[in-house]
């Protein structure tokens, strides 16, 4: 049974019953990625920035003879934000073949449809069967990344602490946890509106401008996401030369995600992206005594940051794709199918 359901109003038995689901195919498909955990989880599948929205779906077994309610097998939402949906789908290992992950797809797509939406993305991580899947629907691959991963426990930390302080001079480094202050938000805007010409993925939007970039942090927060920014400041000037942030997830909360890193043009070449990379870890150490790893993901092109990374001691791990398809052919496509 597939049906519309909202993570604000669901049972805790549903949700409990969703992560079960989240860790099993973590299990299956990414066995080195650590399983999540409930904590904030409903949050996380609740809240969005202001101007999108998020409509989900479960499939459920059928209720057991007592009368138990089924166990949610598979999940797909569905996130609407600018001209593009973002889909997210989950299918139980045991579940799998039998045509769910296509249902879910169809109704999600259906439903982009009818909100007059001409595309639809999805994030699909390479050698897992998410790729033949989407490939199969018709998804055509747009944009690949490489996932690294930092385990801490290889870390030369005194070597990481030389790293930290090797920054041209003139510039000095601050470690902002739980996001920028507010005497820094337009100039932090700044350097990420600089970065956007060269983002190349479509999936995971940044935010270039100051009221929306308070929104980010804001939803961050509101998601159960603890966000942590490095700073370098142009002495001269007072403003951000460049900047790296890491959110720590409370539901994952052994493992951090690094989101942008970003030098301005006319700082490079002073050792900040090295630096602030460096000092970011340096911190996370002493404030999250659960961390056990940093996961990042870059361009192939980037070859600069993943220089840098490389000097830090990530490893690359997986690649990370961004799949598109025109909605409506989609959803002619499986419409055809389920006939």
């Amino acid at each position: 049974m597939v049906r519309e359901w909202d993570p604000r109003t669901a049972s805790s038995a549903e949700i409990a019953s969703l992560l079960d689901t989240l860790n099993a195919v973590l299990a299956a498909d990414l066995p080195d990625d650590p399983p999540w955990r409930e904590v904030s989880l409903r949050e996380y599948l609740a809240e969005v920035m202001p101007g999108e929205r998020r409509i989900s779906w479960v499939a459920q077994a059928e209720p057991a003879a007592d009368g138990t309610p089924g166990r949610i097998v598979g999940h797909v939402h569905v996130l609407l934000l600018g001209d593009i949906g973002v889909l997210e789908v989950l299918v139980h290992p045991d579940a799998r073949r039998d045509g769910l992950g296509s249902t879910l797809v169809r109704v999600a797509a259906r439903r982009a449809y009818q909100e007059g939406f001409q595309s639809l993305g999805v994030e699909v991580v390479g050698g897992t069967p998410a790729v033949g899947f989407f490939e199969a629907l018709g998804f055509t691959r747009d944009y690949v990344e490489t996932r690294s991963v930092l385990p801490l426990s290889s870390v030369d930390w005194p070597a990481l602490g030389e790293m930290a302080t090797g920054i041209g001079a003139g510039y000095r480094i601050e470690f902002c946890p739980g996001g920028p202050p507010e005497d820094l938000i337009e100039s932090y805007a700044r350097a990420k509106a600089e970065a956007r010409d060269v983002a190349d993925g479509d999936l995971r939007p940044s935010s270039y401008d100051p009221q929306r970039l308070r929104d980010s942090l804001d939803c961050l927060h509101r998601r159960g996401m603890k966000p942590y920014i490095v700073f370098a400041i142009h002495e001269r000037t007072g403003e951000v030369a460049g900047l790296t942030e890491v959110v720590v997830p409370a539901q994952h909360p052994t493992r951090a995600d690094q989101y942008d890193t970003i030098v301005r043009e006319e700082h490079r070449g002073y050792g900040i992206d090295r630096a602030i990379k460096a000092r970011m870890l340096l911190e996370l150490r002493a404030v999250e005594p659960e961390l056990t790893e940093v996961q990042t993901w870059n361009a192939q092109s980037n070859e600069a940051m993943r220089r840098v990374n490389t000097e830090l001691g990530y490893r690359p791990d997986r690649q990370w794709c961004e799949y598109g398809a025109d909605v409506a052919e989609l959803v002619h496509r499986l419409d055809a199918q389920a006939r």
